[in-house]
């Protein structure tokens, strides 16, 4: 709403200052300050308010270290991070972008799944919440929207390379200062539709999901959007609910969705900057680099809630946060194209997911092999078979963060491996 106020006052009097809006950086910068001020300022009003009305997590008996302790803490705090995310979104970005109203369509979506969920759980009284099916409904539900957006919608496009190879060695042999004057012709002034996405490690770092496909014969591309859609569809539902168990104690799930939101908000950068696409040779997506202002604000409201989620926690952000934050985040890496990334720009979370689908299935297997289920780990998840190897709940979330960090670089770095 202040990009439109401040546009119109640049346009129209000349305001000083008010063409600062129309910079990425700033606005990018200005979320994040009031994405901070809200989930750390107004987020402790918020907390008390929860206390007052009796919103408090109900703890299961796992035989946990200090478990007994967080018995009481308010949950349903994922209304701050929402909250911390939506609003300076709704101030700082153009609110007419496509990726803009995608990712808010998300946010919202996700936010009242996880709110029904908690509701359930707190006023209800009913431990299993909302039943799996109907999250998995939402989800796939969002994951087809997403989809069908991304395959049909005229301005989600990319812009290729050109082709003419004695052009490329010409622009190659310009002064770097002079390269932005010619990125533009580097790439072609024609917008495309494409299924195509960012694959790491190979030469040609692109990938078309019509190849999958292909052996149909004539025509096989109108079949397409059935593999596309079924992969968005498959990594919304797997990183959100990844998230979802990441969640688990204090501030693990914040601080690696903070990580992961830092990284994501770069790819948006050199994804949606002509000059950067040709540096680094990715794919040019025109419009994206709006997402970086919803990026930073989220990246914002992370830290912000980390404020009250470190331990001891204040407040948790039960499903109505986690939820939300893992499908943020895997919607945001498919409009960037960069969904391939995911399995190492979010190794923590798939980490935790895998610890109970393994300790799940062998303990079922070896039951009915012979007689007597055996584990794999301890506890799952994976943050729980720590806690009960004797490690305290700050070492690990700290280790855990360590790692997230060296995922997030390495993700960074795959744009230059080839």
């Amino acid at each position: 709403m202040l990009y439109y106020l401040f546009g119109y006052l640049d346009k129209v009097f000349d305001f000083p200052g008010a063409r600062m809006f129309q910079y990425i950086s700033f606005r990018a910068g200005m979320a994040v300050i009031v994405s901070l001020i809200i989930s750390m300022i107004l987020g402790k009003s918020l907390i008390n308010l929860l206390k007052k009305m009796q919103v408090k997590e109900s703890i299961r008996d796992l035989g946990l270290e200090g478990q007994k302790e967080k018995e009481g803490t308010p949950t349903m705090g994922g209304l701050i991070i929402l909250g911390a995310i939506l609003i300076p979104t709704l101030l700082f970005a153009d609110l007419t972008n496509i990726y803009i109203i995608i990712i808010l369509i998300t946010t919202i979506w996700l936010g009242f799944i996880g709110f029904i969920d908690d509701y359930i759980m707190v006023f209800k009284k009913d431990k299993k919440g909302l039943a799996a099916k109907f999250k998995i409904l939402g989800q796939v539900t969002l994951g087809l929207f997403v989809g069908l957006m991304m395959y049909y919608h005229p301005d989600i496009v990319i812009r290729e390379r050109t082709s003419d190879i004695s052009f490329i060695e010409s622009i190659e042999k310009v002064e770097t200062d002079d390269l932005r004057d010619v990125a533009n012709d580097l790439y072609s002034k024609k917008n495309i539709k494409s299924t195509k996405s960012t694959i790491p490690f190979f030469k040609n770092n692109e990938l078309d999901y019509s190849i999958f496909v292909s052996w149909l014969g004539k025509d096989y591309q109108r079949w397409t959007i059935i593999v596309f859609v079924a992969v968005v569809i498959l990594i919304i539902t797997l990183i959100s609910n990844s998230a979802n168990l990441t969640d688990g104690i204090d501030g693990l799930a914040t601080g690696v969705s903070a990580i992961i939101g830092s990284t994501l908000a770069v790819l948006a950068y050199v994804s949606g900057n002509i000059f950067f696409a040709n540096y680094l040779n990715i794919m040019y997506l025109p419009d994206s680099g709006e997402l970086v202002i919803f990026i930073a604000a989220f990246v914002g409201a992370c830290i912000g809630f980390l404020w009250y989620n470190t331990f001891p926690a204040q407040v948790f952000m039960g499903d109505t946060g986690s939820l939300a934050l893992g499908g943020i985040i895997a919607v945001f890496a498919i409009m960037l194209r960069k969904e391939l990334l995911i399995p190492l720009l979010c190794g923590i979370f798939l980490a935790e997911s895998a610890s109970v689908v393994m300790q799940v299935s062998y303990f079922k297997y070896t039951k009915r092999k012979y007689g007597a289920g055996k584990r794999i780990f301890k506890m799952s998840p994976l943050h729980h078979h720590y806690q009960l190897k004797g490690y305290a709940e700050p070492k690990i979330v700290q280790r855990f963060f360590i790692v997230g960090i060296m995922l997030a670089v390495f993700t960074v770095i795959t744009l230059k491996i080839r």
